[in-house]
């Protein structure tokens, strides 16, 4: 049994207190905020135990939730490692790549494990088109929120942005070789609306677009790959996929297809299908909760590690300084 609490219980806090109590094989302790109102009020909400601090609450649990603002993830996780605990890490891992590799060579030494809430890895979107994602060429994406006034401690590229650089970043396994971005902050100190051109040494594109101060919300993707063409909604958790098989090929089990036409490429005729893979019916952070708890109790590598969440947080800080070239 997996001794479980959550340091930080905001909005997305109190989701991961609500979910840790529906997980199998966990025995969740209780919260901790440095709001101390907000703490209680949480306890009090879900039956659970308030810690006065978090050293209290370390005492009592093998692995912690951290779901702090950004700004105080380096500072919790220290704790937390320091004292031998197992953390999950809301995106993104830190506010500098400094601090992840810190806290990764700390949990090394410890030996514990690191989990970034990177969540969209975990959308059953993405699960569904994984076997259609071979060799990714292109990518673009644009994820827009309408604007609340958490999570402007950082800029939008750490704050949105990151969910989207981490998915392309575990689809196209390449060194980056430039980026090129640009941005603006609109009604915070920090940049509010994003958009970056990324280019892989394999020679894979990604342009990828955030905003949150969108009318609407917007999360999708579209994914140009060897022979197929992918749009995720990871919103509406759904993805349409558009390809080219050859003669004898058959089409994939669980999916929806339709024939479109025929076309020749290198003299080989080709039948033009789509498919509407099948979604499981899963939630995405009850999910990555769970495989949290199979990487800590079976010693398992997580799905997305520390150094994971480190690669993002490097791409995205790339991004920031190149935007500040521009306005500088």
């Amino acid at each position: 049994m997996l001794k479980v609490g959550v340091a930080g219980v905001g909005h997305l806090g109190k989701v991961h207190t609500k979910l840790w109590k529906q997980v199998d094989g966990v025995q969740f302790v209780g919260v901790f905020d440095e709001n101390g109102a907000m703490g209680s009020a949480a306890a009090n909400e879900f039956g659970v135990e308030n810690f006065s601090s978090l050293h209290a609450l370390l005492k009592q649990v093998d692995a912690l939730s951290i779901v702090t603002t950004t700004q105080a993830h380096y500072a919790v996780a220290k704790a937390a490692i320091s004292e031998g605990k197992h953390v999950l890490i809301e995106k993104p891992i830190t506010t500098t790549t400094e601090q992840a590799e810190e806290l990764i060579a700390l949990a090394k030494q410890q030996g514990v494990k690191i989990q970034v809430g990177h969540v969209e890895r975990f959308n059953p979107a993405l699960i569904a088109a994984e076997p259609y994602l071979t060799d990714p060429r292109f990518f673009e994406s644009h994820r827009m929120a309408q604007f609340k006034p958490r999570g402007t401690d950082v800029a939008v590229v750490l704050d949105l942005m990151v969910h989207d650089i981490d998915v392309i970043l575990s689809l196209v396994k390449s060194p980056v070789k430039s980026i090129d971005a640009s941005g603006v902050a609109v009604v915070s100190e920090q940049l509010d609306i994003a958009n970056a051109r990324i280019k892989f040494e394999n020679g894979a594109v990604a342009n990828v677009t955030a905003s949150r101060i969108s009318q609407n919300p917007l999360r999708k993707m579209r994914v140009f790959a060897k022979d197929a063409y992918l749009s995720l909604d990871f919103g509406a958790k759904s993805v349409d996929v558009f390809r080219l098989i050859a003669e004898g090929e058959h089409e994939n089990e669980g999916s929806l297809t339709m024939k479109l036409g025929e076309i020749e490429k290198g003299n080989v005729p080709r039948t033009i299908i789509y498919e509407k893979p099948d979604v499981k019916d899963l939630n995405p952070l009850k999910y990555e909760l769970e495989l949290f708890r199979d990487a800590v109790l079976h010693d398992l590598r997580p799905v997305v590690a520390g150094e994971d969440g480190l690669k993002a947080l490097a791409v995205a800080e790339q991004i920031i300084i190149s935007i500040e070239k521009q306005i500088l």
